[in-house]
């Protein structure tokens, strides 16, 4: 019997385990690292706020979770009121992971191709999608770098995620 992977499923397993290695790079920051000028806590916060923000399906409707603001939208790059903790970050990334959980549940491969369109891109979802993929990864590597700088360790490569149950 031939073992048949949907596009959504392979685009879920590798957007996930992106998620994942994000996980384990803000897991394996030590508290004395996390607000220094490295901006590790910054450069988490900011790839989730984005994550959160491509992973809406209609960009205009877009509201970040309390107790985190709209910060990233400034234009001047003003970073938020107060450095949020490791805890709350976290839980920003698991309210992502369920998010994207929710949507590729739910995604079809005509949906695929629906526009995601807001004052600087006009992508399709799949587009969007992959996007945010590419934007989580890049901050990953940031972070697993200032891990290997700072305690000469990071986490290792998460190849893909866990399926998503009941699709």
């Amino acid at each position: 019997m031939e073992n048949s992977t949907s596009i959504t499923d392979a685009i879920w397993s590798q957007f996930g385990a992106s998620l994942d290695m994000l996980e384990n790079a803000i897991n394996m920051c030590p508290e004395e690292h996390w607000e220094t000028a490295l901006d590790f806590w910054y450069l988490s916060y900011h790839c989730l706020f984005w994550t959160d923000y491509y992973l809406s399906t209609e960009s205009a409707q877009f509201e970040p979770p309390k107790p985190f603001s709209f910060s990233e939208f400034d234009p001047s790059g003003m970073k938020p009121e107060r450095t949020y903790t490791k805890t709350e970050v976290l839980d920003y990334l698991d309210y992502c992971r369920q998010k994207a959980i929710r949507l590729f549940k739910e995604l079809t491969v005509n949906q695929m191709s629906d526009p995601w369109i807001n004052s600087s891109k006009n992508y399709t979802l799949v587009e969007i999608l992959l996007y945010n993929m590419r934007h989580i990864q890049h901050h990953s590597a940031q972070l697993n770098l200032l891990l290997r700088q700072t305690i000469n360790n990071a986490p290792n490569w998460v190849s893909q995620a866990k399926k998503i149950a009941d699709k």
